[in-house]
């Protein structure tokens, strides 16, 4: 079995989608962006929670999860006010937790299509 780098995006990428999905967030969607021009990160990862509070308790358990397991916090925070769309900002790697309305309206996943996309299973 050969060893994970915890210092890769990749194992980040892992930990991000695995903390989503401790908190029962839904549609989630890495984008693999590193083939795209002009693109303000390496990788999106997109989910949504079915209220405030859960988009919420996504970004917290993201940043807590991120925080004592491989010691990164993330580089910019925003959106915990209103939760409606909650951006944490890790340098190569990007997280949008969205209320599925604000989801819908900005429509992420149209504008980053030409991204090389991989959707994980709802638990």
């Amino acid at each position: 079995m050969a060893i994970k780098d915890v210092n890769s995006p990749e194992y980040l990428n892992d930990l991000v989608v695995d903390a989503i999905q401790d908190i029962k967030g839904q549609n989630i969607l890495k984008f693999d962006l590193r083939e795209v021009d002009d693109t303000p990160a390496d990788f999106f990862v997109i989910c949504e929670g079915e209220s405030s509070t859960q988009v919420k308790a996504i970004a917290n358990n993201i940043s807590r999860r991120l925080k004592t397991e491989i010691g990164v916090r993330p580089n910019h925070l925003e959106g915990m006010a209103t939760a409606q769309w909650v951006l944490l900002d890790y340098f190569h790697t990007v997280v949008h937790v969205f209320y599925p309305e604000t989801r819908k309206f900005y429509e992420l996943e149209d504008l980053w299509s030409d991204a090389k996309i991989t959707e994980y299973q709802n638990l």
